[in-house]
């Protein structure tokens, strides 16, 4: 042991003060650079999405309008998206051949002007529709804007400046139009609407200051543990912040989608025109996808806050195949790879969580495309023994030997995976190991570095159990009782009664619990109550459900809600009460009024109802 060296023969040079929270200032010019690349990354991905957006909008809207601006609209989308594709080009070679100081005076400016012409671009349907679209393609059109907004406040932030000139002209500047786009709900939904305005804008400052953190962490490195400390603190904190995000956003953001999802079921069955049967599926097919992305991010957050209850089951391995498919196919085209699926024999089953299995392999396709920059990816599963390997194969980067252990710890990601893409932030591996483990089940990885990986889980057989809720239809006989239905959202409890009376029920709609009770009071025989626990009231909803269940001795009743951590709502089910989650599986919830309601006689028409 070295002996010590007294502190005044050997005076210490002080400690460089470091920021406690670093600004873009304290970054160095190649890490602003390299900030301006990351944004460009995902504005390009942004713009290079819209085409399809546009399409998808425009032939809905042509169903009952006259869409020859909305046709226009696609076509501006389309020059822009090849202008940008040009930008890139140039970008690409001023990048190798320009200073950092250089690239960012030339193309910081280009990049905010092009976040402009955007965010004009997704404010334009609006514009154009405004004063004469159906309220539910309003409906639909204002869902996909946020969801827009959402995705790029999250993700094109590292340079705030070029996000904030999108966000200003795009979800900003249309609402100022949402008076002629909902000329009869407005006043509800416009204060909604600036509700989200200031949660992405507080979020969008949190996005950035992580970015502006995570760059300058590399810079300097981790070599002390004091330093490593504060980095791990400062992660967790954001990521505290994001889940508060996602809880938040994603329980607003399904309220429309429930709304979404019942009116879809509603006019599908009362359609009677064949023009509308496809256009109906390609609708439901759609809102599937956005309700499995919803389910994906509350799912995260329960896992990474630890709140989530395993609960393992026999699963059919063909459903989940078919919704990574739905989830992951445009995101595989938009980055130019092949996106396989090697489809289980159909009665390929496995014990495990649906939810905890379905995030594993949605975060490993996910992974797989991020990391390939050509090829292709390939999912696909082989019986070994007892067990059922489920593998996703790609020609990607590969991972070298000393790091086939540390890519599963969390806000970890190795060197070379930065040369190719800076999306994410290391957590995708680690909430797969911290699910596989969850569920008891094995992982791991074959990999060749700079030829491609085999990342698998490997679960245990088990016999043919139902297929999830996603591939249910619906069918039976329409149903007789009457039904109390309270929520304090005036569309959602507009879809309530559409689907319902579709069913031949007799529907009473309420907003709070006097509301409830003047029906009670005025002799109505209720059989059914389905109460959502947040009311705008303040009362908690299952206490109004039991006290109308007191009243109405002969009635049924279920909680319904978007949250999945309310304590009202874990008493509910801890005191044998359903609770149903939004958005409300239409199929499970004919299944449940059919066996507490009497049927009418006459059938229900329809085919493969699951929104």
């Amino acid at each position: 042991m070295e002996p010590t060296t007294p502190s005044a023969a050997l005076p210490r040079a002080a400690p460089e003060p470091q920021p406690s929270q670093p600004s873009i200032q304290t970054v160095s010019m190649a890490g602003q650079a390299r900030l301006l690349e990351m944004t460009y990354q995902r504005l390009h991905t942004s713009i290079m999405m819209l085409p399809m957006v546009a399409l998808a909008l425009t032939l809905f809207y042509r169903l009952q309008h006259d869409a020859y601006w909305m046709w226009a609209w696609c076509g501006f989308y389309l020059v822009f998206a090849a202008t940008s594709l040009a930008l890139r080009r140039a970008f690409r070679r001023d990048q190798a051949g320009l200073a950092p100081a250089d690239l960012m005076r030339r193309w910081r400016t280009r990049l905010e002007v092009c976040a402009l012409i955007h965010g004009a671009g997704t404010t334009a349907p609006v514009v154009i529709v405004a004063g004469h679209a159906s309220y539910d393609f309003a409906l639909l059109l204002l869902v996909t804007n946020a969801a827009i907004v959402a995705g790029n406040a999250t993700h094109q932030t590292p340079v705030l400046s070029v996000f904030m000139r999108f966000f200003m002209t795009g979800w900003n500047a249309s609402l100022l139009a949402q008076p002629w786009l909902f000329p009869n709900h407005w006043y509800f939904i416009l204060p909604l609407s600036l509700l989200h305005t200031f949660t992405m804008f507080r979020h969008s400052h949190t996005a950035h200051r992580f970015f502006v953190h995570q760059v300058w962490l590399e810079e300097r490195g981790q070599q002390l543990s004091a330093q490593y400390r504060e980095a791990r603190d400062a992660a967790e904190a954001a990521l505290a912040e994001k889940n508060r995000f996602l809880s938040t956003a994603a329980h607003d953001l399904r309220q429309p989608v429930h709304a979404m999802g019942l009116l879809t079921e509603a006019i599908a069955l009362r359609n009677r025109d064949a023009a509308l049967a496809a256009p109906l599926s390609d609708l439901r097919l759609n809102l599937q996808s956005v309700q499995l992305m919803f389910n994906s991010l509350l799912d995260l957050s329960k896992i990474e806050s630890g709140q989530l209850a395993v609960r393992p089951e026999p699963l059919l391995l063909r459903p989940f195949f078919n919704e990574l498919e739905i989830q992951f196919l445009a995101e595989a085209d938009s980055r130019g790879l092949h996106l396989r699926l090697h489809m289980p024999p159909p009665g390929a089953a496995v014990q495990a969580d649906a939810a905890l299995l379905r995030q594993s392999l949605s975060n490993l396709v996910q992974n797989a495309l991020r990391y390939t920059p050509q090829g292709g990816v390939l999912i696909g599963a082989r019986r070994r023994q007892g067990h059922w390997r489920i593998e996703v194969w790609d020609t990607g980067l590969g991972v070298a030997l000393e790091d086939r252990d540390r890519i599963y710890q969390p806000f970890y990601r190795p060197q070379h995976a930065w040369h190719i893409n800076r999306e994410g932030h290391g957590l995708g591996l680690a909430v797969v190991a911290r699910c596989v483990d969850l569920m008891g089940a094995q992982h791991g990885l074959q990999s060749r570095l700079g030829t491609g990986s085999c990342f698998w889980l490997q679960l245990p057989a088990a016999a043919p159990g139902p297929a999830p809720a996603s591939t249910r239809s619906l069918s039976g006989r329409l149903l007789q009782g009457r039904c109390l239905v309270l929520d304090d959202d005036p569309h959602v409890l507009s879809a309530w009664s559409a689907l319902l009376g579709s069913w031949g029920l007799q529907v009473c709609l309420a907003s709070d619990a006097q509301q409830a009770f003047a029906h009670v009071d005025a002799g109505q025989a209720i059989d059914v109550v389905l109460c959502d626990q947040r009311l705008r009231s303040g009362e908690s909803g299952f206490d109004v459900l039991l006290a109308l269940l007191a009243s109405c001795p002969q009635a049924r009743g279920a909680m319904v809600s978007g949250e999945f951590d309310a304590p009202p709502l874990r008493r509910a089910e801890e005191e044998g009460y359903l609770v149903l989650k939004k958005p409300v599986d239409v199929a499970d919830l004919h299944a449940l009024l059919s066996r507490w309601l009497p049927a009418s006689g006459d059938v229900v028409a329809t085919e493969g109802a699951r929104p």
